[in-house]
């Protein structure tokens, strides 16, 4: 299984935290985990919250975990009764690592997933603009999950 390098990681990071700035965000958490779930790289601005780690992580984690971003559980809770029922079904399996709102994207090279970026500190839609700057700038692709138009 092919595996995101420290190197692609870094640049990641450095990139998503660039577009936070860019775009005058609040103080940002930045996650890459490998396929694994394993943490490859983190950056946690100066004031991000506490829990930002922990938040970013749990939406990268939960798109590796499902195979698609974490944007599809988002659209899931908002489906209605039976995709909420299906959310809390993860949340629960998962022992609350799940975070099912945007701001997990996969990251993919030539369809193979080389692992997950997860984004904290902002509103989920921004924390995911942010992640998918990151995968731009280190030449990858980007999965948030979005169903296709």
């Amino acid at each position: 299984m092919p595996n995101i390098t420290l190197a692609q990681a870094s640049t990641i990071v450095e990139a998503a935290l660039a577009k936070a700035r860019e775009m005058s965000l609040a103080p940002m958490t930045v996650v890459v985990l490998d396929p694994g779930g394993h943490m490859v790289a983190l950056k946690r601005e100066d004031g991000s919250g506490i829990l930002r780690v922990e938040v970013a992580a749990g939406k990268a984690w939960g798109g590796l975990g499902l195979g698609s971003g974490s944007r599809m559980l988002a659209d899931r809770v908002a489906s209605g009764a039976a995709g909420a029922a299906f959310v809390n079904a993860i949340a629960s399996s998962s022992g609350g690592r799940v975070v099912p709102v945007p701001g997990g994207v996969l990251v993919r090279q030539g369809g193979e997933v080389l692992g997950a970026v997860g984004v904290s500190g902002d509103l989920s839609d921004k924390d995911e603009a942010c992640a998918m700057a990151g995968i731009a700038a280190a030449g990858l692709d980007a999965d948030t999950g979005a169903k296709p138009a």
